[in-house]
């Protein structure tokens, strides 16, 4: 299953999002772990020290790569410098599988040994000196969306994306991109205006949306939650003594953390379970399609001097029958 953790700067998605896959870790899950926020900050929520957070490759930097492996022998696709990062896969495109190895994950994935298992750990990179002025941030996060378009996954794995703050989200269509989305909101006014956003955008796309409310103190703050939105409201989470010795460069065991936060990890668990049972594919591909063919009359086409809508394969429909499936890696 793919899940997006979002929500305002400072909500605490990252810290979230980072407990998140501690819990599936410690369940047993296969999970794939992305941190697609221009603040890097998902690998030392997980433990990495500064040194080696900052040695996690950047996806960003492999995209030739990416774009040449998953291209494939797709006869739509004539050079990966056509592809951009919507366009969708098609007979002859590699896929990509949570349990496999293969030349994408050799180059952009790192193994994060946690307390109860090993993750694998992706990330977009930062945004650098050398991009001020010159670069568009989202550029960056488009090898993080050509890899989802890609992606077959089934129950029991996941991809976990800790996504850029706000409603940024939304300059691409990577938001349709996932199972679930986990907006993270604190109880105040500031905190509930990204879901409000949230929820007016993707509307008309299916998005399947919880809230989890953070930084909870008490009945009058999930009172209020609730009151804003509604249903849409999960669970809420409250202050962690376990969390504050994390972010201090103390951790203990995660079987420590609070009994309480630990029954809030296993209801994202749960919510995300179920939506494994709305999985649409047809949907997902065609919404794929349409942000593809948004985008290649935007600026696609021009910029690649090539019709990017020849590219869609209107036969073709992703889903977990291709698991196993597709071309094997180049030797």
């Amino acid at each position: 299953m793919k899940i997006a953790f979002v929500g305002k700067g400072g909500s605490g998605k990252t810290t979230l999002s980072s407990l998140f896959i501690r819990h599936l870790a410690a369940n047993e899950a296969h999970v794939i772990a992305v941190d697609a926020d221009i603040n890097q900050h998902l690998g030392a929520a997980l433990g990495l020290d500064e040194a080696e957070a900052a040695a996690l490759p950047a996806m960003g930097a492999h995209l030739p790569l990416i774009k040449d492996y998953l291209r494939g022998t797709n006869p739509r696709i004539a050079s990966a410098e056509t592809m951009i990062k919507t366009t969708p896969p098609g007979e002859g495109s590699r896929l990509l599988r949570v349990r496999e190895d293969n030349p994408v994950y050799d180059a952009c994935a790192r193994t994060v040994r946690l307390d109860d298992g090993d993750i694998r750990l992706m990330a977009t990179g930062p945004f650098a000196e050398s991009d001020l002025g010159v670069a568009c941030y989202h550029s960056k996060v488009g090898a993080v969306e050509l890899c989802l378009n890609h992606l077959v996954d089934g129950r029991d794995e996941y991809v976990v994306v800790d996504m850029t703050a706000g409603s940024d989200s939304f300059a691409s269509g990577m938001f349709t991109r996932f199972d679930m989305t986990f907006l993270v909101a604190e109880p105040t006014r500031k905190g509930v205006s990204v879901y409000r956003q949230y929820k007016e955008y993707a509307r008309d796309f299916g998005v399947t949306l919880k809230v989890v409310g953070n930084k909870v103190q008490g009945p009058d703050d999930l009172d209020f939650l609730r009151a804003e939105v509604g249903e849409d409201l999960l669970v809420g989470v409250g202050h962690s003594d376990w969390v504050r010795s994390m972010e201090k460069g103390r951790p203990s065991r995660f079987e420590l953390l609070e009994a309480d936060n630990r029954m809030a990890l296993q209801a994202l668990q749960d919510a995300a379970e179920d939506s494994y049972e709305l999985r649409d594919w047809e949907r997902y591909t065609r919404q794929m399609v349409h942000f593809h063919l948004k985008n290649a009359e935007s600026w696609g086409n021009e910029k690649t001097g090539a019709d990017l809508a020849a590219q869609v394969d209107p036969a073709f429909v992703l889903g977990e029958r291709h698991a196993g499936a597709g071309v094997p890696a180049p030797a």
